[in-house]
């Protein structure tokens, strides 16, 4: 009788890598990037539209990689682009730390951006998509933890910003992320086929009889095909852009609060940027226990139901922000929307890999960016001008809130993905 092996299955410290993959670049500057916009606005002077207009570019430049990105991973894996990126992300701190104009710093951004965007996001998913099918939210959903542990990290970020300079801040950024990184990339492996391995750690099951069991898992029935599309394939269909537009609008709420938030706590409402660094805990906090938790009921019921109830949370958090006059509101803000960003991110990314399969996830993901890209773009733009035009974000706020709130419409238009049997019947 043979013995089956005890170890976990490795997708599960591809997971434990993501979640650190993913708390770099959040910690360090995806939600630190407010508290270094205040420090450089004291510094130098510079408008709120110059400002954000810097972290417009940064996702202009992240949807514009998307596809070139894409095909990278599905040829030649996600631990070689995320050695790349991990390299061009320190090197983008190190430039950071020397800024003295508003080209230099938009040259900085746009380096960090394209390291964080080769070593984050979309290698990471690609990743975790590979390796599991069954479990697949949930695995989603824990991965993408890194932002959430990344988001509670941000104070320590503030604290040496505010301690030694934001300058010292970046060039301690840069080392953190070639000690860390570098190491951290080297758990990620591409597919799970490469290493005699089934995705969730299944076993293949051969005519004869059960296959050496190298791996703790159950039999894979020879009927359990996962849903496969070519890229063309795929945006060709109503899902690819249903989802796509979707996913966008509940980007208008994300990238403005990250954007704004800070400049908008410390100025219009008066908190000191420690109070409002608390209160970007708190968002961080519920998005934490959001992420396993979205991808848990999305695994029992449906991907879109998360989905379309976390977009309605992101747009009342943001209509509280909007007409926030006490302090319970801006708290309500933050729990609110932290909880519906976690919900959201890890299903929603899950969604396509259910609609499409993963063998071209990365290339899929990737084009898709480029929809999604537009939201990133234009919600912080716009809140910027609105800001520098009125002296106020409320106006700006609640129109991107209730557009966020409508982008539901195209989950409730959005079809059931199909089975393989019914890709496999022909169309009479």
């Amino acid at each position: 009788m043979r013995r089956r092996l005890t170890q976990p299955f490795y997708g599960w410290w591809i997971v434990g890598a993501a979640i650190v993959l993913q708390a770099l670049p959040t910690a360090l500057m995806g939600q630190a990037f407010g508290s270094y916009v205040v420090l450089l606005e004291r510094d130098f002077g510079w408008s709120r539209t110059t400002l954000s207009g810097a972290f417009s570019a940064i996702r202009l430049e992240e949807g514009l990689l998307g596809p070139a990105q894409g095909w990278m991973l599905d040829r030649f894996g996600p631990r070689a682009v995320m050695r790349a990126g991990v390299a061009v992300f320190a090197a983008g701190f190190f430039v950071f730390a020397r800024v003295d104009s508003v080209f230099q710093f938009y040259a900085a951004a746009l380096i960090l951006a394209i390291g964080a965007s080769l070593a984050g996001f979309l290698s990471v998913t690609t990743a975790i998509v590979n390796w599991f099918e069954r479990k697949r939210s949930l695995a989603m959903g824990i991965a993408l933890l890194g932002t959430a542990v990344g988001g509670l990290l941000v104070p320590f970020v503030v604290m040496g910003m505010e301690a030694w300079g934001w300058r010292a801040m970046a060039n301690i950024s840069g080392l953190i992320v070639l000690l860390v990184g570098f190491p951290t990339v080297q758990v990620v492996r591409h597919r799970p086929e490469q290493y005699g391995m089934l995705p969730d750690g299944r076993v293949a099951v051969e005519p004869d009889g059960p296959s050496t069991d190298r791996i703790v898992g159950r039999p894979m029935p020879a009927d359990d095909e996962e849903i496969s599309l070519t890229t063309r394939q795929a945006i060709r269909t109503r899902a690819f852009w249903y989802i796509s537009l979707a996913h966008t609008a509940s980007v208008l709420v994300v990238s403005v609060v990250m954007a704004h938030f800070v400049l908008y706590a410390t100025t219009t409402l008066g908190y000191t940027l420690a109070q409002a660094a608390l209160f970007g805990v708190m968002q961080q906090v519920t998005n934490f226990a959001g992420r396993p938790l979205g991808g848990w009921m999305a695994d029992r019921t449906s991907s879109r139901l998360v989905t379309i109830v976390a977009m309605l949370g992101h747009m009342v958090a943001l209509l509280l922000l909007a007409f926030a006059t006490s302090t319970w509101m801006v708290g309500a803000f933050a729990l609110l929307n932290g909880l519906a960003w976690g919900a959201r991110v890890p299903v929603v990314v899950s969604m396509r890999a259910e609609y499409f399969g993963s063998r071209s996830f990365g290339a899929i993901m990737g084009i898709s960016s480029l929809v999604v890209t537009l939201g990133g773009v234009v919600a912080p733009i716009a809140a910027g001008l609105a800001y520098d035009a009125t002296g106020t974000y409320t106006v700006a706020f609640a129109i991107l809130a209730v557009l966020s709130g409508l982008g539901c419409i195209f989950l409730f238009l959005l079809p059931p993905p199909q089975t393989p049997a019914q890709r496999r019947t022909p169309v009479a």
